[in-house]
């Protein structure tokens, strides 16, 4: 059984665990384009990062009984490098999963607690953007969940895929 709530302070280094596990795993299946192979608990900008993402309000942690954190979701506003949108909408800043797996379908429970979220607030517009490079799974992801494609970006030499999702 997994359960959601408010990430803190505390959440940051289960938070790390789960990008280091991610990048693991990315790197024994040759996908190093995403996040490169180094953990991001050994890179001192991202352990700051992830600081920053737990203290947002919109954060969030999806806790399994046995295995405890598994996944973790900010919700807010959109990133400064996509194109803004003309109308109220709930941004997901960030999406991870555990490699458990006793975290099967994490990913697609935060995704839709994102939309009880919005709906909530009255907001009928989500976006996300992902990496989209390597085999394109990522997006595939996203489309599998509702989302379509919209905007694509690059930061640096890093493609990027804004894909939303309109709600009821």
């Amino acid at each position: 059984m997994t359960s959601i709530r408010r990430a803190t302070a505390s959440d940051a280094p289960h938070v790390l665990r789960l990008f280091d596990g991610a990048i693991a795993w990315f790197a024994a299946i040759g996908n190093t384009g995403q996040w490169g192979t180094e953990p991001f608990s050994a890179q001192p900008k991202q352990v700051a990062r992830v600081q920053g993402w737990v203290a947002e309000p919109g954060a969030w942690i999806a806790e399994h009984e046995d295995a405890g954190p598994v996944g973790f979701l900010v919700l807010g506003q959109a990133t400064d490098y996509v194109w803004p949108v003309d109308e109220p909408e709930l941004y997901v800043r960030v999406l991870i999963g555990s490699r458990d797996p006793r975290a099967k379908g994490v990913g697609r429970g935060l995704l839709r607690f994102a939309g009880e979220q919005a709906e909530a607030a009255g907001i009928g517009l989500l976006r996300v953007d992902c990496y989209a490079g390597g085999s394109g799974d990522l997006v595939r992801f996203y489309e599998s969940c509702g989302y379509e494609r919209t905007d694509t970006f690059t930061v640096g030499d890093w493609p990027g895929q804004v894909l939303a999702r309109r709600l009821r």
